[in-house]
């Protein structure tokens, strides 16, 4: 009887167990489904990350070290002698000399660092009058002294204005305006743009002062270091101001907030797995925000080393990246497809980058980018300097190529609420949808667009900054009652979309966007199938006006590689490729093929200056337009046909 017994107890824990083992199975199985389906675990990781950085940053502001150069400072005591700058800085008359004899590499730790900047704060403040609360305009190239600079006036409690070194003549001029400046630091490398804007500036009381090195060897060597000063900014206070591109019109001075320059980067930073041990390179300009903002100052919030390029050079991009021993790099703009259009070089694969971190890598070379040069992570983000906050996509693999946002299903319903969402637009206007009855707009489906929109959760002059002496412009990025009644809303000016697993993908600026046969055309979308065309290096697309027709024509702009001439040009090919790759009302009308493609300092091209092309062309130049099944050139007896409306658009 016991061995009975015995017998049913087992097979009772038998039971018990073999219920345990599938419960664990089961939950196994459902939490994989859910993870790959929902992206959870990166959600959770994502979490975490928001949450020690929103407890660092409430803990700052508790101790009142809102300001960025309270880390600095700090890191200058606790790691002294780790590398904090690298300048990877040519050398003059090196052309002839192998490719990593063409660069010096100067460093500077963290201690080094702080003594220079302030030795160079006392000489500011005793010989140029710089009291903290000034603003004082940079205009200054990728260097060593952009830093010490910056970092001078912080600790002085002034506030940098960065200028772009490429403007001149009325540009420079409203920038240095607008700024409400009353000091102009300029770089001697740069100083001939400045020369014919001098007696304007002196008759604003604006000093303009060439910083030569002897000024700087004359600061170091005379002045003591001058101590911080606290002056208890506001997290809403601006801590510098970043200018607009200019693609349209005049520059406009974003004021970019101290929560922005210390919650912000450190934000960028955690998500994008910066630490001590890393090298961000980066040859961008240091008046952008994706150089000062998302590379310097993450770099610096995480007391890791920041690697500066004078200007991007192509040719040499991958050997200064192996000089500087970089584990990250930055890119902006077409920066991506310069290099994967470049010459095989000696130093592509010889580095040990992880990471690229930027922003405007198309989704047509993104896996190429990747393959060719061994870089197995990429950190695509959309981010406006003005707006309060921005969207990433940590992308590894094959998964969510090509867009600048990728979470998990739960972050992305708390975030649309909370951060950013895609408002529907009106298809005619492009303006922000409303319903005619409640004046309320919408959140878009997948796969349409509509625009990036950025919330202000309290008053709105603490998230948003706007733009300095434009108070139109910064109005005019203010909407309400977007998805309710009461909400408010920065506009970005921008198109993306949803795809069905919520990954998010720019589609074009609002600007840029036309419509043509009543359609709206994404010249995003048209660049990435030109750009896929065997000898096209870069590919332009615009909207024209053409006599007699309403809307915009396409017209494509192209620059071929080195290896492919206008004179044997597959035109036949070009135009079968597009038409089946497009659809009809967004396959261009008209071609131009140039040399140059004109570009912003941030490698943005400036689209505007080919949308007002003369129709008929001039004598000077050849167009072509699609006749039948290929681009032919437009000639006197076409466009007369056209014009006519014997010949049909």
């Amino acid at each position: 009887m016991f061995p009975i017994l015995v017998r049913l107890n087992w097979y009772k824990q038998s039971e018990h167990m073999f219920a345990a083992i599938c419960a664990v199975l089961i939950s196994f199985v459902v939490i994989y489904y859910l993870n790959r389906r929902y992206s959870v675990l990166k959600d959770l990781i994502r979490c975490k990350q928001l949450l020690s950085v929103c407890f660092l940053w409430w803990l700052a502001q508790k101790l009142n070290r809102v300001s960025s150069f309270n880390n600095f400072e700090h890191l200058a005591k606790v790691q002294m002698h780790h590398p904090f700058l690298k300048y990877i800085e040519p050398q003059p008359n090196s052309e002839h000399k192998p490719l990593e004899e063409r660069f010096i590499v100067r460093t500077l730790s963290y201690r080094q660092t702080l003594v220079l900047c302030q030795k160079f704060s006392a000489y500011l403040a005793s010989d140029l009058h710089v009291q903290a609360g000034d603003t004082v305009a940079m205009y200054y190239t990728n260097n060593l002294e952009f830093i010490i600079i910056w970092l001078a006036l912080w600790n002085l409690g002034a506030i940098p204005a960065m200028i772009n070194y490429n403007l001149e003549g009325d540009s420079l001029q409203h920038c240095v305006e607008i700024s409400s400046c009353k000091l102009l630091l300029v770089d001697p490398e740069v100083c001939g743009n400045v020369v014919p804007s001098v007696s304007y500036f002196q008759s604003k009381n604006i000093n303009t002062i060439v910083l030569s090195q002897d000024k700087f060897d004359y600061a170091y060597h005379n002045f003591g270091m001058h101590p911080y000063v606290n002056t208890s900014p506001k997290i809403s206070d601006a801590a510098c101001y970043i200018f607009t591109s200019g693609t349209s019109g005049f520059p406009k001075a974003a004021g970019v907030s101290w929560k922005k320059c210390h919650w912000g980067p450190l934000l960028y930073a955690t998500v994008g797995k910066f630490s001590k041990d890393d090298t961000l390179y980066s040859s961008m300009p240091l008046y952008h925000s994706t150089a000062a903002i998302l590379g310097f100052l993450s770099i610096l919030h995480v007391g890791g080393t920041y690697a500066i390029g004078h200007k991007f050079s192509a040719s040499t991009f991958w050997t200064q990246v192996m000089l500087a021993k970089a584990t990250s790099i930055q890119y902006v703009g077409e920066v991506c497809r310069y290099l994967l259009n470049s010459p095989i070089g000696p130093h592509e694969k010889s580095h040990s980058v992880k990471i690229a971190h930027g922003n405007g890598l198309r989704s047509d070379i993104w896996i190429d980018f990747k393959k060719r040069f061994n870089i197995p992570t990429i950190n695509e983000f959309y981010a406006a300097t003005e707006c309060p906050f921005s969207i990433t996509n940590m992308q590894e693999g094959d998964y969510a190529v090509g867009a600048c946002g990728s979470y998990g299903a739960l972050a992305t319903m708390i975030l649309r609420n909370t951060r950013w969402n895609i408002a529907a637009v009106d298809p005619n206007t492009l303006d922000l949808f409303r319903d005619p009855v409640t004046g309320v707009g919408k959140s878009v489906t997948p796969n349409v667009p509509g625009e990036i929109v950025f919330k202000i959760t309290g008053n709105v002059t603490k998230e948003y900054q706007g733009y300095a002496g434009n108070t139109a412009a910064s109005d005019e990025k203010i909407a309400r009652n977007v998805f309710k009644k009461g909400d408010t809303w920065i506009r970005s000016g921008d198109l993306a979309k949803f795809d069905d697993d919520y990954n998010v993908y720019f589609v074009d600026r609002l600007g840029d966007t036309f419509r043509w046969k009543s359609e709206n055309v994404s010249t995003n979308e048209v660049e990435e199938v030109l750009g896929k065309f065997p000898g096209v290096a870069v590919p332009v697309c615009v909207g024209i006006k053409v006599l007699n027709h309403e809307g915009r024509a396409g017209f494509a702009v192209l620059k071929l590689s080195d290896e492919q001439d206008e004179s044997n040009f597959d035109f036949q090919g070009f135009a079968s490729h597009v038409k089946r790759r497009l659809p009809k009302y967004a396959v261009p009308i008209f071609l131009k093929i140039v040399s140059n493609i004109p570009t912003t300092g941030s490698n943005k091209i400036l689209k505007r200056v080919f949308r007002d092309q003369e129709l008929p062309p001039s004598d000077h130049e050849v167009l072509y337009w699609l006749k039948g099944d290929s681009y032919t050139v437009l000639t006197t007896e076409d466009w007369l046909h056209i014009e006519n409306g014997e010949l049909r658009l």
